[in-house]
């Protein structure tokens, strides 16, 4: 039973060891693309024309004195400009809007 009695601290200690401690979350940056990456037209094209959008959106609305409510607007959930020869769908949707939302704070911000 003497074996017991440092199993579970031994157990603890490793788990605390590999995973970390809880107070401690350092959120880390990917690494950047390696030299002569080129970014898919796909991706390319969806951040250009989100954050276009975005920014031009953005500024409309604090022109009128609308609240900021990138979320609700029509172009950000039809995320506009796509096209199947650019490639799948998904991946085009989701940067479009992480720039749509960019550029509508730039956009919100500026005028």
């Amino acid at each position: 039973m003497r074996i017991g009695r440092f199993v579970l601290p031994a157990v603890v200690f490793a788990t605390l060891l590999v995973t970390g401690c809880a107070s401690h979350n350092y959120a880390v940056a990917p690494p950047p693309p390696p030299p002569g990456y080129a970014v898919p037209p796909l991706i390319e094209q969806a951040q250009r024309e989100g954050f276009r959008t975005g920014s031009e959106d953005g500024a409309r609305d604090a022109y009128n004195g609308r609240g900021y409510r990138p979320r609700s607007d029509r172009k950000f959930k039809e995320t506009p400009g796509y096209s199947p020869e650019l490639g799948p769908y998904r991946p085009y949707h989701d940067n479009f809007q992480e720039a749509y939302l960019r550029g509508y704070y730039k956009g919100y911000n500026r005028a």
